[in-house]
């Protein structure tokens, strides 16, 4: 499975794991330590970007505590439709993107948004597309925060692990400290929970 069949297989996703299945839980833990972590580091006015933002869940618990500018990228092209109906003020006032990270961030000048935040969705990078994170770190002016799967074991993965879970989607397990201090960030804040590890880079 190569690069554009890992995104098209999200592109394309309904029932488990779609758009409507997340609106339908709503926020999590996950968006509790989002927040959590954009408390210590910036202000309500940052600018807030969710990398694989799906239909809202994250961006609506941070909207509900304060933070106003606020945008998205999604592959699936349903989320924008879950998210009117689930969190219309959201779809209303936030700025959203339905397409690939990989094909977005080029588009964007450097800094261009304040914050940076991805919640198991960078783990779905294919290796070959692993120069876009170089692009979350050149538009990203302060912060960039990953909760993400990093493997099974008690300590990272030296390198990229591959998983392939359910309908054999592949899951990349990655140590994301080593990714983002070699791009110029500094870890300030690291948190592991059952499943997915947050860390939180600042730019130097």
């Amino acid at each position: 499975m190569d690069s554009h069949d890992v995104r098209q297989q999200w592109a394309d996703r309904s029932g488990e794991y779609s758009p409507a299945y997340y609106a339908y839980y709503g926020p999590d833990e996950r968006s509790a330590a989002v927040l959590r972590v954009l408390d210590r580091f910036v202000d309500r006015d940052a600018s807030v970007l969710e990398l694989g933002c799906s239909s809202g869940r994250h961006l609506a618990h941070l909207r509900e505590n304060g933070f106003g500018d606020l945008s998205g990228i999604e592959l699936n092209a349903e989320a924008i439709d879950v998210m009117t109906e689930s969190y219309p003020d959201l779809a209303d006032e936030g700025h959203f993107y339905i397409d690939a990270i990989e094909d977005v961030l080029p588009e964007f000048a450097d800094d261009t948004v304040d914050v940076s935040f991805s919640v198991e969705t960078l783990q779905h990078v294919h290796p070959d597309a692993e120069w876009v994170f170089a692009e979350i770190a050149r538009t990203t002016g302060d912060l960039v925060v990953t909760v993400e799967n990093e493997g099974d074991g008690e300590e990272p993965p030296a390198k990229t692990e591959v998983n392939h879970v359910r309908e054999g989607l592949p899951l990349y397990y990655r140590d994301w400290r080593p990714v983002f201090t070699d791009l110029g960030f500094e870890q300030v804040a690291v948190e592991v929970g059952d499943r997915d590890t947050l860390r939180a880079f600042r730019a130097v």
